[in-house]
């Protein structure tokens, strides 16, 4: 089984990648931001908890997102693999997601991190703001904090798969096409 993280700041194309992954190896994309949505808006038992949470402005706790993710993945019938989009944020999720997947008999196969510059980013992410009328990303000065808690908080997951000898860089600059086909020469080189 392919199960693949995909990795990097916002604004450095992991969804444009994800759909492309998905339909090229017909992997289930698993976003996490989708799942809080979706787990919301149904107000499911861990959708509740998820919101106590984030209407208090603090961060859900790693067992509320695991938890959530898990029932995700359990709803997958013969599975070929994942994308994890957003997930692991932190060392202990990606050690809970490991445990969970071994209890599946399988793992996570590769981290793929985008790396795009902070500059590029910005600009990306103001002009999808633009076409999305998402306020976090019209406004530079939210979009520069981000991409800060980004580096400081979950940058730090790739050291985790790099020990393991799971970690590959991409560099996300330049046509979707051609960084599409970098990704795809890491993918098809684990293999």
């Amino acid at each position: 089984m392919l199960n693949i993280v995909l990795f990097g700041p916002p604004g450095a194309g992991k969804g444009t990648q994800a759909a492309k992954l998905v339909e090229k190896y017909k992997l289930t994309h698993l976003s996490t931001g989708d799942i809080f949505r979706a787990n919301i808006k149904g107000n499911t038992e861990l959708g509740v908890l998820a919101k106590s949470y984030m209407d208090k402005g603090n961060l859900v706790p790693d067992e509320v997102t695991i938890q959530m993710l898990e029932s995700e993945v359990n709803k997958i019938k013969n599975p070929v693999g994942f994308i994890f989009d957003g997930f692991p944020r932190t060392t202990p999720q990606a050690d809970a997601l490991e445990k969970f997947l071994n209890s599946k008999d399988t793992s996570i196969s590769l981290m793929l991190a985008l790396e795009v510059a902070v500059d590029e980013l910005v600009k990306r992410l103001l002009l999808r703001g633009v076409d999305s009328q998402r306020p976090d990303d019209q406004n530079e000065t939210i979009i520069r904090n981000r991409i800060e808690v980004y580096n400081n908080q979950t940058a730090v997951v790739a050291d985790y798969y790099s020990s393991k000898g799971k970690f590959e860089k991409i560099n996300g600059i330049g046509a979707i096409e051609d960084i599409f086909n970098a990704i795809c020469l890491n993918i098809n080189n684990y293999n």
